[in-house]
């Protein structure tokens, strides 16, 4: 318990955390009424999977609450479950489940493996989407439908006629989101400035669309449920959700690991979220994640263990319960304001900056899962992204594993190895690996062996000193080696290989093209073997004496 309710830095996490909090009101308000589910639901998630998460979780000073990728995908599970509560909301407590799921198994450290391309494309998409589905709202207009096309295809309507007000009051609440000095923010945060001066101009201006009635006191049980037909949609939603959590929480954890100079927990982390969304979702409240912007903000105003997490939840809970009413006067146009900025900061415009000084294959992943977020849907765009990732990385590593594989005189080399390759000159070739052989690279060595072996090469000696492991696909490449050779009567000798690749070469049976005898533990002995045997055959000298050591 000490760990949960240390007290060594409570002056500074009482000011985070209610800094934090009031931060969170505007956003939290804004985030629910974007997702579907109405204003309340965005609070109710703040405040039970924020308080929730800080007390379980693995990141003293990390705030979680909505976020705009979590409600850009509740958003669009939201509508494709028809709006209803049991389905919609099964999803929410299976993807905290989930979540649990990955903190039991330790999964958090894989989930943090997501290249930065891919992340930035699908944070950036998601940045987009939200700026897209808030443009209508800012003219006064709500989009027809859910889903990026429509939005955007509302947009022209929307400009050729807005409601004067409600864009006044939009253009309003950017400016000061966008221009508000810093030394006021450390008192009055820029998105509750908007939301206040966005609500009292509503009251003066009129005609424009408002939040209207939120329900007041704690919020009713919903019971999860779902039919067999059902199913399938509800898991793939919870599947998503219980990603894209789980990486948008892990990368927030990273920014306050940098900021703190401390080291998180991811499992504890995954575990504690899990706990808050599963929670959450049995309460009709929107699932969460780790807020970047508001972990941020509790750790510069002083927040550093779970009580600065915790106390942002109290404090919106006394909102809920005492000034639900007045937030029903705020105006869509005001939190189209606030979201807007929101998506702009999630958009990795840093990067796209600068992204044509770097490798142009990372900027080209970027677009296309940026693009796919935003056509098609997110776990495509991950799922591709990864893959497209990982098939690139393999490649750019087998082409230098192809490099390492010297072939000819080996380096360093000794006088009497020098001495050897020099009076079989052609005769014997040495393949010396430079490392770990990849399934990448492991495709092209048998290629890359038949094309130097000459006609009149005898012998060929195959250095694995540097070898640490092997894996199937460069077993079968180092047999096709082997097999290759004896069918056209060349001579196949090994050296330097440690046991565990001997052990799984012969596992594998990849071994079984390798004559008895000619395995050996150094190159010289390979080299004074094969040297030999080719002098034993009428070599250049015809001399089957065998090579002597200097």
């Amino acid at each position: 318990m000490k760990k949960i309710f240390d007290t060594s830095n409570l002056r500074g996490d009482i000011y985070g955390g209610l800094t934090a909090g009031i931060v969170a009101l505007p956003l939290a308000l804004a985030f629910g009424e974007a997702s579907g589910a109405g204003p309340i639901a965005g609070l109710w998630g703040a405040i039970i999977v924020g308080f929730f998460a800080a007390l379980f979780g693995g990141t003293g000073s990390q705030v979680t609450g909505p976020t705009g990728p979590m409600v850009v995908v509740f958003a669009g599970v939201y509508a494709s479950l028809d709006g209803n509560p049991e389905l919609v909301f099964a999803a929410v407590v299976l993807a905290g489940l989930l979540q649990i799921a990955f903190g039991i198994f330790k999964l958090g450290q894989y989930i943090r493996l997501v290249p930065y391309p891919v992340v930035s494309g699908f944070m950036s998409g998601i940045g987009v989407i939200i700026i897209a589905l808030q443009v209508s709202r800012l003219f006064g207009h709500e989009p027809d439908g859910g889903g990026t096309i429509p939005a955007l295809s509302a947009i022209p309507g929307a400009v050729i006629d807005p409601n004067v007000n409600a864009l006044l009051i939009g253009l309003v609440s950017l400016a000061i989101i966008f221009t508000w000095p810093k030394s006021l923010g450390k008192w009055i945060p820029s998105p509750l400035m908007a939301l206040i001066v966005g609500t009292f101009m509503a009251s003066l201006l009129g005609g424009v669309p408002i939040l209207g009635d939120i329900p007041v006191g704690l919020p009713s049980f919903v019971v999860p449920e779902f039919t067999q037909s059902s199913f399938a949609s509800v898991l793939e939603a919870a599947f998503i959700l219980a990603i894209l959590g789980a990486i948008d929480s892990l990368l927030t954890s990273l920014v306050a690991d940098n900021m703190t100079r401390t080291r998180h927990n991811s499992d504890q982390e995954l575990l504690g979220q899990g706990i808050g969304n599963t929670i959450a979702g049995f309460f009709g409240a929107i699932p969460s994640a780790g807020a970047t912007m508001r972990t941020v903000i509790n750790i510069r105003t002083g927040g550093q263990t779970k009580i600065s997490g915790m106390l942002h939840s109290v404090l919106l809970l006394s909102v809920v319960i005492s000034l639900a009413p007045l937030a029903a006067q705020i105006p869509h146009a005001a939190l189209a304001g606030i979201l807007i900025k929101v998506g702009y900061d999630i958009v990795d415009v840093s990067y796209l900056r600068n992204a044509h000084r770097g490798p142009r294959w990372d900027l080209v992943l970027m677009a296309l899962v940026l693009g796919l977020t935003v056509f098609v849907d997110l776990i495509t765009a991950v799922a591709t992204g990864v893959v497209l990732a990982a098939l690139g990385f393999v490649k750019k590593i087998a082409d230098d594993q192809l490099k390492d594989f010297r072939i000819g005189a080996p380096s360093p080399i000794s006088a009497e190895e020098e001495d050897i390759l020099a009076k079989f000159k052609n005769q014997i070739t040495v393949f010396e690996f430079g490392g770990p052989l990849s399934f990448g690279a492991a495709a092209d060595v048998g290629h890359t062996v038949r094309e130097r072996v000459r006609e009149h090469t005898e012998a060929i000696v195959l250095d694995f000193s540097r070898v640490p492991f092997i894996d199937v696909s460069a077993a079968r490449a180092v047999e096709t080696i082997a097999c290759d050779a004896r069918r056209v009567h060349k001579s196949v000798y090994t050296c330097g290989m440690n046991d565990d690749v001997a052990s799984d070469l012969a596992g594998l049976n990849a071994d079984h093209c390798f004559s008895a005898g000619t395995q050996f533990k150094t190159r010289i002995e390979a080299l004074r073997a094969a040297a030999q045997e080719i002098g034993s055959a009428g070599g250049p000298d015809a001399d089957p004496t065998p090579v002597a050591a200097t």
